[in-house]
């Protein structure tokens, strides 16, 4: 079974049972999957080893993201090739793997600008890099500034949980077929039909200033992007398609701030619990309560 190959924060996987108990009944039906803010795959990678769709969009507006899924999909023993040697290659003391971390960075970064004029092999590379970079940096983190650049320091891990060659040849394999875009959700509307599950798990919504501390791509998602996706959210369920959304809970930390609850309130909307590790103070980390809202009953 394969499994998410990078470490993404509010990634899915702790929320999959919750996810699951609320599948519309006549799942079955549903012959098309969509995932237009892909991230780490968690959902993506269970619905592959558990269901059979006849067609699968996945979809993001991170480049580096989408090369990853591209290049995994075609070339993902190449990909574990020059993984394995930035795996030798890394010393075993912190001390020792410091100016190693920060040149494999340093190299990542001067590159930015330059996907589109890169060789197979070299995007091979920056997949390599990229993984590299998440395993063993700061919390396994994947955060870059306004000009791109990874921006993350290194972390402390003494044995970093580097994915195996196997555990990149399961990605291969669940990637097989699946039609794979570089786009902004709005897209989306151009893959769905009635007997399409969408699942939207955008970045969340900021539980207070601080707290939005993570940019996956150059732009930020802001309040204005929630409502234009829920513009979406609400074309596609007039189209008939079953659609699951996942978002922060403001009241975690207003008990008044309604935003969500005005923005889908034709929906149903659930409170669940779940554990997240982004504070970077440990003894702040803990259970709060995320949004699932759905337009089925």
């Amino acid at each position: 079974m394969a499994k998410p190959f990078l470490k993404w924060a509010g990634g899915k996987r702790q929320l999959i049972g919750e996810i699951e108990a609320r599948l519309p009944k006549d799942f079955e039906k549903c012959e098309r999957y969509v995932e237009p803010f892909i991230g780490g795959g968690a959902l993506f990678f269970h619905f592959q080893d558990k269901y059979d769709f006849d067609e699968i969009h996945i979809a993001d507006l991170n480049p580096e993201l989408i090369l990853c899924y591209q290049q995994l999909q075609k070339r993902a023993g190449r990909v574990w090739f020059f993984l394995s040697k930035l795996i030798k290659s890394y010393p075993t003391t912190i001390e020792d793997r410091k100016p190693r971390f920060y040149d494999i960075r340093n190299e990542w970064n001067s590159k930015v600008e330059k996907i589109d004029q890169m060789t197979l092999d070299e995007k091979s590379f920056r997949v390599a890099q990229t993984i590299f970079l998440n395993k063993t940096c700061f919390n396994g983190l994947f955060r870059v500034n306004s000009k791109g650049e990874f921006n993350v320091p290194i972390g402390s891990y003494v044995n970093p949980s580097f994915p195996t060659k196997d555990d990149l040849m399961e990605v291969k394999k669940s990637l097989r077929g699946v039609i794979i875009h570089f786009a902004p959700f709005e897209q989306c509307v151009n893959w769905v039909n009635e007997n399409t599950f969408v699942y939207f798990d955008p970045p969340y919504r900021p539980l207070s200033e601080t707290a939005n501390f993570v940019s996956y791509s150059k732009g930020d998602f802001d309040d204005d992007d929630q409502r234009s996706l829920a513009g979406v959210f609400r074309q596609l369920d007039e189209a008939g398609a079953r659609l699951l959304l996942s978002n922060s809970d403001p009241k975690n930390t207003n008990p008044n701030d309604e935003f969500f609850d005005n923005l889908y309130s034709k929906f149903t909307i659930e409170r669940v619990s779940a554990n997240r590790a982004i504070n970077s103070k440990g003894s702040k980390r803990g259970p709060i309560n995320e949004l699932l809202i759905r337009n089925y009953p």
